[in-house]
């Protein structure tokens, strides 16, 4: 049935593709006998355009998992309440970003901050292609702005690191013995009713061979919450054993440098001046509020085209 989905998928987006050019060739042809016609013209080559990125996009992803969803994890790095505050603000931003992609988008498990923001976050965005996009953004990502927590108005730098790993599906048969892991209850804190916050309903599991932990609390059920997080934490293992037979655990440390100066893979300038760079492949940007509202499209894309361009 997914692969069903995915040729009709394409053959609907083979037609479209056929009836855009086929109405911009209509509108040169109304130009040609003097109507004006630049507004519409310049509205659907516009949107043209944006579907060829897209599928552009698209064809760079061919890893195993990349057409997986993804299960995204944030935590603040140093800077105390201000990069708690910094890692809010990307969550927001991949939330909307996972919105403009047209993908569905659930927080699995939330941790506030003391005084703003958070102190982690897992979400999982379901939709083709989320994984391969989102593997474009672990790493650690640097904030430059005046601070809103500093009455002296100082500048400040702040840090928060996102790792991403595919969510697998029961056609991979991850085996996890029961002795291999520790499950914790606790109560649930920060978003959600009042029962999912006054019960012991959030669990936390602890794969004790690898350390990997996986959380869940957005149930009311402490079942549910624990049936979810075997799943992320199935997928998470999943995806550290297969970057050790791949050879690439050092890539997957790499992600996981200290959350501190010199380790980041993209920095967000508020201040002085107001511009958004990935280090990686140096692209830039200055409209800094459409990125944080989530507008990652041309970073994932010069990001994609540059780790194929390594590969030949």
């Amino acid at each position: 049935m997914r692969e069903r989905k995915r040729l009709e998928d394409s053959l609907a987006t083979e037609a479209d593709l056929e009836r855009r050019l086929s109405d911009i060739s209509a509108y040169f042809d109304l130009g040609r006998e003097g109507e004006d016609v630049s507004a519409d013209l310049k509205r659907d080559l516009d949107s043209l355009r944006e579907l060829t990125e897209r599928l552009e996009t698209e064809m760079l992803l061919s890893g195993p998992n990349d057409e997986r969803n993804a299960i995204v994890t944030i935590h603040p790095g140093a800077g105390g309440t201000e990069s708690q505050d910094w890692a809010e603000m990307l969550l927001r931003m991949y939330l909307r970003w996972a919105e403009r992609q047209g993908f569905q988008a659930e927080v699995n498990e939330y941790q506030p901050g003391e005084e703003a923001g958070l102190k982690s976050a897992t979400f999982t965005v379901a939709g083709r292609y989320a994984f391969g996009m989102l593997s474009s953004e672990v790493g650690v990502h640097r904030l430059v702005r005046i601070s809103p927590f500093d009455q002296a108005k100082r500048r400040h730098t702040s840090f928060a690191s996102v790792f991403v790993a595919p969510e697998i599906d029961d056609s991979i048969q991850i085996d996890i013995k029961p002795d291999d892991i520790r499950i914790d209850t606790y109560r649930s804190g920060g978003k959600g009713g009042q029962h999912v916050n006054t019960t012991d309903s959030a669990v936390r599991i602890t794969h004790i061979p690898t350390g990997i932990v996986a959380s869940c609390q957005n149930e009311r059920s402490q079942h549910k919450n624990k049936e979810r997080a075997m799943k992320m934490l199935k997928s998470k293992i999943y995806e550290f054993e297969l970057e050790k037979k791949q050879a690439a655990t050092k890539k997957l440390e790499d992600s996981k440098l200290d959350i501190d100066f010199g380790s980041q893979i993209r920095s967000y300038v508020l201040h002085p001046y107001r511009l958004i760079k990935d280090h990686r492949t140096k692209f830039e940007v200055g409209d800094v509020d459409r990125v944080l509202d989530g507008d990652l499209a041309p970073f994932i894309r010069s990001y994609l085209l540059a780790r194929r361009d390594e590969k030949r």
